[in-house]
């Protein structure tokens, strides 16, 4: 049935041509030379929702060109989605778990979206157990599954179902355990992420007797039903947050209405007195770069960036020309018109059909389109586009990167 309305609304696109979308009116692209011939093609997916296909320039161009040519060319597509007419929401989603890869193209028809695009960064290649794993902020039907990092280049998105805004900052958390019983407390470092084993405490024969600092991490069946192995101490909570088993060793399978706590270092001393009797609460909080809170609930959805590329209608991007991820990639990116119109991008690249952007030339193209806010989400070769069931993009290799997680289009039933 998904992939029935997908289908539905693709071959119903063409009929629905209406009022020009935003991209249609805009300025050429400043890309390359002014002089290269530019085209556009916009397709009305649905009421609210537009798909513009942007082609500058002709003639392919060498490999060896690539990442210094002015004659492009660069094929981009823009999806924008305009909440005050648009029926359904833009979420963020992920495959069978959060540890794992998928590629846009599978999320999208099981999420029933008419639109996709990859979003956050993860670990990918960095492990091969939890590939998928985001590297920053992640929420999920309005559940922080992955927490910010600490890095000054992160900058998250967070979209609001209930109106359909969207707003885009440098977030903060601050996680703990409580034992309703005893009163011990307990900080998180992280949320569904390994905890690392200090260096000098992998060789003891008991955990509790490192001296090191380590990790705290609480871990759901939603990032992967299998728990981290290795040195430590772990405990698995119940529903109510209550201990079921514990072990001076990390390492096992939780059932889908339990959770895991694991510690390394001298951290595994409080969580061994912490859980040997009563019950936990978990308490996670979001802050915005103001010190609000973020208010949390099943409406709220989230994915994380690597730069803020525009900020109320000018270039955020600092000059860093010898920084290769500055260096001409394919890129995604989201952000926000004048006008309220959400606004999701991406650009094809590393390709003689598509050299791909700067991330300064990036954070020109958003203002070429209107966005007054944007941020950079994951590229190179994960950068993907669906729409109407259809790869829109091209991707860099030889073939579509499974991804992390995707931020879909899903419209109301």
């Amino acid at each position: 049935m998904r992939r029935l309305l997908v289908g539905l609304c693709g071959a119903l696109g063409l009929a629905l041509l209406s009022v020009p979308p935003v991209t249609a009116d805009a300025p050429y692209l400043p890309l390359g030379d002014p002089t290269l011939v530019e085209t556009r093609e916009s397709t009305v997916l649905a009421e609210g929702v537009t798909l513009t296909r942007i082609v500058r320039g002709r003639k392919h161009a060498r490999e060896k060109d690539i990442q210094t040519t002015t004659r492009g060319p660069w094929r981009v597509n823009v999806l924008e989605v305009d909440p005050a007419v648009a029926a359904g929401t833009l979420r963020s989603t992920y495959g069978y778990d959060l540890a794992r890869v998928e590629k846009v193209t599978a999320m999208a028809p099981a999420a029933g979206a008419l639109a996709a695009v990859n979003a956050s960064f993860f670990t990918f290649s960095a492990s091969k157990r939890y590939p998928g794993n985001p590297v920053g902020l992640g929420i999920y039907d309005g559940e922080l599954l992955s927490e910010p990092t600490a890095s000054g280049a992160e900058y998250s998105a967070l979209l609001d179902a209930r109106d359909g805004r969207i707003e885009m900052d440098r977030y903060t958390w601050r996680g703990r355990m409580l034992n309703r019983r005893t009163g011990l407390r307990m900080q998180l470092h992280h949320l569904n992420h390994p905890p690392v084993v200090p260096a000098g405490c992998r060789k003891l024969r008991k955990p509790t007797r490192c001296k090191r600092a380590g990790d705290t991490t609480h871990l759901s069946p939603r990032f992967s039903r299998a728990t981290p192995s290795g040195k430590g101490v772990e405990a698995v909570l119940n529903a109510k947050g209550c201990v079921v088993r514990r072990a001076m060793r990390r390492g096992t399978r939780i059932k889908p209405w339990q959770t895991a706590l694991q510690a390394t270092g001298r951290e595994t001393r409080r969580l061994w007195r912490m859980t040997r009797r009563g019950c936990l609460d978990r308490h996670v909080e979001l802050f915005e770069s103001d010190g609000d809170r973020v208010e949390l609930g099943p409406w709220l959805s989230g994915v994380n960036g690597r730069w803020r590329l525009t900020s109320r209608g000018a270039s955020m991007v600092p000059y860093r020309p010898r920084d290769p991820f500055f260096a001409r990639h394919p890129r995604t990116f989201i952000g926000r018109s004048s006008t309220g119109t959400v606004l999701l991008v991406t650009i094809d690249g590393r390709r003689p059909s598509s050299v791909g952007t700067t991330l300064q030339e990036t954070a020109d193209v958003a203002l070429a389109l209107d966005m007054r806010d944007s941020i950079n989400l994951d590229g190179g070769g994960s950068t993907t586009m669906v729409a109407a069931g259809e790869m829109v993009s091209t991707p860099s290799g030889s073939d579509e990167r499974a991804v992390g997680d995707a931020l879909v289009f899903v419209p109301a039933s």
